[in-house]
Order: structure tokens, then C-alpha cells, then sequence
């Protein structure tokens, strides 16, 4: 009978331990993954490292706050994050823009999802877009953070050159941990080098500062409408989609109106999206979260308490990204938004009648001009989806 019972007692531990584990790894992907992104995408808004701080700060809550209370709600993994896709649109397209701006692109942006799921035309916006035009769109935003990963190689082979050998091993043996493997290797490294000191990075609650909104409809239209269909099509589309495989098909519309209601909420503080994860919630939702599906919840239960920590911790976060050598932040952003660019390639050029105008798409949005004070992004899909128009047009008048 002990020896049941001992068994029993340690097959409880471990069913424990499982959730917690998931939900740990699940937000250091999405941490590694991003993290160097947003942190790229604030400084080139002109953000200091303090203002920074207080955007990390209020993400990490906001992500926390969410994760809980829908899972808790529900009793159903729904893991929340920040839009990845959105954070390396945001580095590209917020130079020049100030503060002020961006706070009224965000509120912008995250009033549009909050009104998709009040009206419920989350899934009848996304056919107004055509998934390849979004897909080539998304792909022209990151092309750059894949090139610029290889730039710094030759003055900083050791660095970046161990970086992705890290990246390639460990995503041959375990694709899910590559990310992480290249943030350990790449630490290593900087510190033996002396290329950080790590005695200097404060460990203190940075609080979120207040940023009066400013609204200027040639930012809004260039920035803020692409940030919202990048953030629809890339981030909340897969993650629902994501859900409903694990065989949790949660309504979309009441997670729309929370997370988007949530996130317009904290824009002022620096909160550009909190939307439905798609890869970080798979790894809550899988069998090694919890062998019994209905109590795979406490993993992401385990994980809004995590992002709520690293929201604590957010001006540490932002202080070691900031102590870190410029190609280290290239390097794990390019090869942390590998997969999201070559699946958006694939997708785009998949279905050949639509292929010239994904790729006008691509290569409009990748040059990065911008033409009557409204960028590239914007651009790419008015020239995709005219010349897709054109051509559908076309055919059906030779029938």
C-alpha cells in the first residue's frame, strides 16, 4: 500500500511539474524570440531605455493579465502574446515617427481588433485580404531582419558565426529550443569577451510611463492599418486556428473584444498588440504540457504567472538587451523570425495565378519608400491586390 501510495504521490508531482515546465518554456521562446524586436522597434521611435523598460514592463503584464484570466475563465489554454510580425513591422516603418505618433498608431491598430470582435468581422476581414497578398506583405516586412542578420558576420565572425551554428544544431535535433540554444550560446560568448557587464544590469520594477497619443492620418493609414491585418492574419488567425487543432474551440469573438479591449487599454504605456499565440500556445496545449487535455490549462495558467514576473522584471530584460553588441540583437532577431519568413514565402507563391501580384506585394514592401507620406507596406498591398484584380478580370472575360 506505501508503495502505491509513493507511486501515486510521485505521479502527481510529475503532473505538476509538467504544467510549470511548459508554461516556463513557452514564455522564454516568446521572450527569446521578440524580445530584441520590441526592443528595436521602440529605440527606432525614439524611446530611451527607461521608456523602453516601462514598454516591456507593461507587455509582460498586459500578456500575463490576459493569459490568466481567459485561461482561468474558460479552463482552456488560451495563451496570449505580442504580435511578432508586428513588433518587425514597427522596426521598419517607425523612424522618423515620434512617440506621441506610435502611441496613436497603437490605439489605432488595437481599437480596429477590439471593433472585429464586436461585430464579429474577424473572419469576413480576413477574406478582404487575400491570405497570399498578406502572407507576401508580412514576408516584404521581414526580409530585412534576415539580411541584416548576416551583415555584422565579417567583423564579428566568433559571435554571429557560433550564434548560428547553435541555431542550425539544435534545430536538427529540436527545432522548439533552436531559438534558446542561440540566446545561450550567443550570452556565453559576449560575456567571455568581456562585451558585457553583467554586474551593471539593475534588478527593479520599471513602471510604465504615459504617452499622450497623437493622431496623424498619414501614419495611420501607413503603419497603423498594416500593424492591424499583420497582427489579424499572422498572429490571432494561426492562434485560434492553433486552439481549435489542440481541440479547444473557444468562441473568436469574446477573445477579440478582451484582448483587444485589453491591449487599446494599455497603448499610452507602450502596449502595441496582446493577441491569441499561435507556436508559444502549442507547446501548452500538447500531451507534454498534460497527459488529460482538460487539465492542460495549468500550464498556461503557469504561464501568465511567468509573463507577469517578466513584466516585473522588464527593465532587465530591457537593460541586458541594451548592454548587449548590436549583432547579437541582429543575429537572434533574424534567425527568431526565420520561420515566420519562409512560411510566408511559401504561402505567397504557393498558388501560381496569384503569384505576380504576391510578388509586386513582396518587393513593393521590402523597398521601403514611401510615397505621399504613406510606407511601403500600405503600398504593396494597394499594387498586389490591383494587379490580382486586373488579372482575375482578365481570365474571366476569356471564359
Amino acid at each position: 500500500m506505501d508503495v502505491i501510495t509513493h507511486e501515486a504521490a510521485m505521479r502527481s508531482l510529475s503532473f505538476s511539474f509538467h504544467p510549470l515546465l511548459a508554461g516556463f518554456v513557452a514564455v522564454l521562446v516568446g521572450y527569446a524570440s521578440s524580445a530584441a524586436i520590441i526592443w528595436q522597434a521602440a529605440a527606432a521611435a525614439g524611446a530611451n531605455d527607461v521608456q523602453i523598460a516601462g514598454w516591456m514592463t507593461a507587455l509582460g503584464i498586459g500578456m500575463g493579465i490576459s493569459t490568466l484570466a481567459l485561461t482561468l475563465w474558460y479552463k482552456t489554454p488560451v495563451l496570449t502574446a505580442w504580435s511578432t510580425p508586428g513588433a518587425a513591422l514597427l522596426a521598419t516603418s517607425l523612424e522618423g515617427v515620434s512617440l506621441n505618433e506610435a502611441v496613436g498608431i497603437f490605439i489605432f491598430a488595437n481599437a480596429l481588433i477590439l471593433l472585429c470582435g464586436l461585430t464579429g468581422l474577424f473572419a469576413r476581414l480576413m477574406k478582404i485580404v487575400p491570405p497570399g497578398l498578406a502572407a507576401a506583405m508580412l514576408a516584404g516586412i521581414l526580409l530585412r531582419f534576415g539580411l541584416q542578420m548576416f551583415t555584422p558576420l565579417p567583423q564579428n565572425i566568433v559571435l554571429c558565426g557560433s550564434m548560428f551554428l547553435a541555431w542550425c544544431s539544435v534545430r536538427l535535433i529540436a527545432p522548439r529550443y533552436a531559438i534558446i540554444a542561440t540566446l545561450v550560446v550567443g550570452l556565453i560568448i559576449v560575456i567571455l569577451k568581456g562585451d558585457i557587464v553583467t554586474k551593471n544590469l539593475p534588478i527593479a520594477l520599471v513602471m510604465p510611463t504615459f504617452i499622450m497619443p497623437q493622431f496623424t492620418p498619414s501614419a495611420l493609414v501607413s503603419i497603423g492599418l498594416p500593424l492591424f491585418l499583420v497582427t489579424m492574419a499572422s498572429q490571432n488567425a494561426p492562434g485560434v486556428a492553433t486552439m481549435q487543432t489542440a481541440g479547444y474551440p473557444v468562441a473568436v469573438s469574446p477573445l477579440m473584444i478582451f484582448t483587444g479591449g485589453l491591449a487599446l487599454l494599455l497603448s499610452p504605456f507602450g502596449v502595441y498588440s496582446i493577441c491569441i499565440a499561435a507556436i508559444t500556445a502549442a507547446i501548452c496545449q500538447s500531451p507534454d504540457a498534460h497527459p488529460d487535455k482538460n487539465k492542460r490549462w495549468l500550464a498556461a495558467a503557469a504561464a501568465g504567472g511567468f509573463y507577469l514576473l517578466a513584466g516585473i522584471l522588464g527593465g532587465s530584460i530591457t537593460a541586458l538587451i541594451a548592454a548587449l553588441p548590436t549583432s547579437w540583437v541582429q543575429m537572434l532577431a533574424g534567425l527568431a523570425l526565420f520561420n515566420t519568413l519562409s512560411g510566408s514565402l511559401h504561402q505567397a507563391l504557393i498558388h501560381e495565378r496569384e503569384r505576380d501580384a504576391a510578388m509586386l506585394t513582396f518587393l513593393l514592401t521590402a523597398s521601403g519608400i514611401t510615397l505621399f507620406g504613406v510606407g511601403s507596406a500600405f503600398w504593396g498591398l494597394i499594387l498586389g491586390g490591383a494587379y490580382r484584380a486586373l488579372t482575375s478580370r482578365l481570365r474571366r472575360a476569356e471564359l
